[in-house]
């Protein structure tokens, strides 16, 4: 074996180091698919987990429906006989109250588990936004939280139901105001590359482990103390994206905020299989 002027290494190193450089890369193409592999796999258990939970929700609701509708019903007619006591006048309107606010919650289940169909129309979503934000401006200035609108001007129009796309608006806004306790900054944003609609809703707030934003968009998963949530605004959400064919992405890093961006087809608003939407949590 001889080294020629001017070669840092022998023709037999040269061919050692290219056969091991090669085997470097098969490994690292390896590490990749398999963590690509796995990655993939956690999405299809979480999809067929939030399928499966849409289907028990939609039987818990229907079976919950019927008797419910009867304590109501009979309580309206209570409310209306002449000369009730009013300590029990008193009772009957909160038979009445709570049973609206449990009707409420079925209806989120069913809406979770797609049982209630869209009415679709040509919307655009910064109008939306702008009707939504209308009644949220208040509670996010007195909430000491500035707030950001970068609404592209030019956003295709989407076939969409105004008033479940409003529902996911106001349920990441309430969330982003209600993870910034000492104020901060809330920024809407939309955009468009021209195949779909992108709704992106930042806050500086408190953000979530990747421990809980594995957890977020199963039905009843909550942070938030009784009195604040029931654990259904993100699993409605996601029910509404998988019904017209959506994806959400979620970013959220402790201590700094989160990242909400939901994307809506332009075209071809297909409903995404088993009742679940692309979830991609960064």
């Amino acid at each position: 074996m001889t080294r020629h002027s001017g070669e840092l290494f022998l023709k037999e190193e040269h061919s050692l180091i290219d056969a091991i450089a090669r085997q470097v890369a098969l490994t690292l193409e390896h590490q990749e698919a398999d963590a690509e592999r796995m990655k993939l796999q956690e999405q299809l258990i979480h999809a067929d987990r939030l399928a499966t939970i849409g289907q028990l929700s939609s039987g818990i609701a229907h079976e919950l429906n019927e008797p419910l509708n009867n304590i109501l019903g009979l309580g309206q007619l209570m409310e209306q006989a002449p000369e009730i006591p009013t300590q029990f006048e008193e009772d009957i309107k909160e038979i009445i109250a709570h049973s609206l606010h449990a009707r409420e919650i079925i209806k989120k289940l069913l809406l979770f588990a797609r049982q209630v169909p869209p009415q679709k129309i040509k919307v655009n979503i910064n109008q939306v936004i702008e009707d939504g934000l209308y009644i949220l401006e208040s509670r996010c200035s007195k909430s000491g939280i500035e707030l950001i609108q970068a609404l592209s001007p030019a956003i295709p129009e989407i076939t969409a139901d105004p008033s479940q796309l409003n529902q996911v608006l106001v349920n990441l806004v309430v969330n982003a105001i209600q993870a910034m306790p000492d104020g901060g900054t809330l920024t809407i944003e939309t955009s468009s590359d021209g195949d779909n609609v992108k709704l992106t809703v930042k806050d500086t707030g408190i953000g979530m482990s990747k421990e809980i934003i594995k957890q977020i968009f199963v039905p009843f998963f909550t942070t938030k103390d009784i009195d604040q949530g029931t654990g259904l605004g993100l699993p409605v959400i996601h029910g509404i994206i998988a019904s017209h064919g959506g994806k959400i992405e979620v970013d959220s890093t402790e201590g700094k905020g989160s990242v909400f961006e939901v994307s809506f087809p332009v075209k071809n608003m297909t409903p995404t299989t088993k009742g679940t939407a692309d979830v991609f949590i960064k």
